[in-house]
């Protein structure tokens, strides 16, 4: 990230997710992270992150709840650089079918399911590797092929290719990377990815910075 202010990324807290490390991990690339769920001051932010663990049905109602849902949807709309971590990338799709299903946010087209993965353990757990679809300045210094931590049993099915910005396998291939700018979304954990996920953050960071409004 190379910029003289650093930006104001926004973590909404909607009561689900491992918020300290997403904001450690994007304070060590240099952004000034805010763990909130305080409505100005994410309208205030430069970028939002939308992380989560658990289940999707209870992660909308909390949203919900909390009139998040909405806030997202305008500050996506305004231009403003939003990313979704793990179930927070679930949750930017139109529904799930986990528990009973649940409607999603809608910001984009496909459906979360589990994993078809027959033989194998689900949850998955551990280390994967992604292949990138396409390069992006989402992955300014990353390889073709890098791996990520990666902890799910569900995994949206994205019927955009152009929506698509990296899969892995895990006894199918599965979408674990989304991108429509100023939207983003990762299925695995980049805060627990060590230098590739930090790589991650940091383009992350320096997208907020160069879309901040002028003062």
């Amino acid at each position: 990230m190379n910029a003289a202010a650093p930006p104001t990324i926004g973590i909404v807290d909607y009561g689900m997710g491992n918020l300290r490390s997403v904001e450690k991990a994007l304070e060590k690339v240099g952004a000034r992270a805010t763990i909130t769920r305080d409505h100005d001051a994410l309208r205030g932010a430069d970028g939002l992150v939308l992380p989560g663990v658990g289940a999707f049905p209870k992660a909308m109602e909390r949203l919900r709840e909390l009139e998040l849902d909405a806030l997202l949807g305008d500050r996506l709309a305004s231009g403003t650089p939003v990313l979704g971590i793990c179930l927070g990338m679930q949750l930017l799709f139109e529904a799930s079918s986990e528990n009973e299903g649940a409607w999603g946010l809608g910001f984009l087209a496909g459906r979360v399911d589990r994993l078809a993965a027959p033989g194998l353990k689900i949850p998955h757990i551990g280390w994967n590797s992604v292949r990138w679809t396409r390069r992006s300045e989402l992955l300014d210094g990353l390889p073709d092929q890098s791996s990520f931590y990666f902890v799910h049993s569900y995994a949206p099915v994205v019927p955009a290719d152009d929506d698509v910005l990296g899969t892995s396998e895990y006894g199918r291939r599965f979408v674990c990377a989304v991108e429509r700018p100023p939207l983003y979304g990762f299925q695995f954990h980049p805060e627990k990815s060590s230098s590739g996920g930090l790589r991650l953050l940091g383009n992350f960071a320096g997208i907020c910075a160069a879309v901040r409004a002028p003062a």
